[in-house]
């Protein structure tokens, strides 16, 4: 057995939420090891293959009040924390341009009436702006001629998330975080065959963490079921969504800001790297199927980005990703505090990782703190007040007891000093 280290915190997880946790754990003065079963470059994580778009005036059409506000919070620390790494990341907030083609106008009522039903009304004031054609064009002279309608909605962003990924994590190292890299899959309770021994556990590892979000009672809504007196069913804790996303390199196309094109059935969004990258993807698929992309996908992805600007007929693509984004049941983040076993689980990020992995972080990192500066009721630190719901103490108990059988908490933690 490796001869044991000592660590305030161990981190399993490389992705985006495991890599931002790290990084703001070590700046606060924690001793953090960082577990990951994949390698530095991140190419097994969802974060890595994302668009990473900041974007959440546009994701109110689809998403539920506590993501916009959570994508709100999480854009204000972006800015700030881009600012703050020592290598130069990729930022921009020059806004969202939603289109679409003339035969599709009818997507625009149920676009813009989602969005006013759930964003806050001054958002909604302050940040949509109408365009005609001629405003299309001032705002993306590639597209001039092209719409004749379109919607701006101010402030929002995008992220280089390769680069925030490479960044953080040098960052993170040079402040003195310890990285084990491919190991496999692996729990808490396999760290000390590794050497590691912390007082708290964060459990970053999105689907790799399955085991530990047990199935929920949800109620059942079909016809077929209430025939048959069902009131209720099971779902996974934890599932995985399907997302499909393809990387061109296209010179003769000039985009300044990611584009949403509405669609009926293909709705897509087009987001500008820098070197004449381009990230083109759709909605996401309720399948955990991780076979390479289909033709079909392909050609819809990439003849549906052809109809927004006819220069892309010409681009080279250079991936077709296919990736899976860890959901809970009601598609929104969730920390869950184990308090006796001293251990922090953060997943359920959806299709939104980029854009509120900030605020959800920022939050499970005060949880952490407060574990290891004694604190008995960790779980309502001031975050769960700013975003009730989002934290919870976990019942301990009532833990599936294949889980109970297979990470005994006594064998996960270690003493540790405290932090500040």
């Amino acid at each position: 057995m490796t001869a044991a280290q000592y660590y305030d915190v161990a981190i399993l997880g490389g992705g985006l939420a495991g890599r931002l946790s790290a990084w703001l754990l070590v700046r606060a003065g924690a001793r953090v090891a960082l577990v990951e079963r994949g390698s530095p470059d991140g190419t097994g994580s969802a974060a890595y293959v994302a668009a990473a778009m900041l974007a959440p005036l546009a994701e109110s059409a689809i998403a539920e009040r506590r993501i916009v506000d959570l994508g709100v919070a999480s854009l204000t620390l972006w800015k700030r924390w881009v600012e703050e790494l020592p290598d130069p990341v990729f930022f921009q907030q020059d806004g969202t341009l939603v289109v679409w083609h003339a035969r599709d106008r009818g997507e625009l009522a149920m676009f813009t009436s989602r969005m006013r039903a759930v964003a806050p009304p001054e958002m909604i004031a302050a940040q949509l702006r109408t365009l005609d054609g001629r405003g299309v064009a001032e705002v993306e002279p590639d597209l001039a001629g092209r719409f004749t309608q379109g919607l701006l909605l101010q402030g929002e962003g995008q992220i280089d998330n390769r680069g925030a990924m490479r960044a953080l994590l040098s960052c993170a190292v040079a402040e003195g975080l310890h990285c084990l890299w491919e190991v496999g899959e692996v729990d808490e309770h396999m760290l000390p065959s590794l050497g590691i021994r912390a007082n708290v556990v964060l459990d970053c590892r999105g689907l790799g963490a399955r085991a530990a979000w047990p199935q929920v009672t949800t109620p059942v809504t079909t016809q077929a079921a209430s025939t048959q007196g069902k009131t209720s069913g099971a779902m996974p804790g934890l599932r995985g969504l399907r997302g499909e996303v393809v990387r061109v390199h296209a010179p003769d196309v000039s985009l300044h800001r990611p584009v949403r094109l509405l669609h009926p059935r293909y709705p897509i969004y087009i987001a500008p790297k820098p070197n004449d990258m381009y990230v083109i993807g759709a909605t996401e698929l309720e399948s955990e199927d991780e076979s390479p992309m289909s033709v079909r996908s392909a050609l819809e992805l990439l003849s549906a980005a052809h109809s927004l600007h006819p220069a892309f007929g010409e681009a080279r693509v250079l991936e077709l990703n296919v990736q899976l984004r860890p959901t809970r049941p009601d598609h929104l983040p969730s920390i869950r505090v184990e308090q006796g076993a001293r251990v922090v689980r953060v997943n359920g990020l959806y299709r939104h990782g980029w854009m509120i992995s900030p605020a959800v972080t920022e939050a499970a990192c005060e949880v952490v703190r407060a574990l290891l500066n004694g604190d008995l009721a960790a779980h309502a630190v001031p975050a769960a007040l700013r975003w009730p719901g989002m934290i919870e103490a976990v019942d301990e108990s009532a833990l599936d007891a294949h889980y109970e059988a297979v990470v005994p908490a006594a064998s996960v933690i270690d003493g540790g000093d405290t932090i500040h």
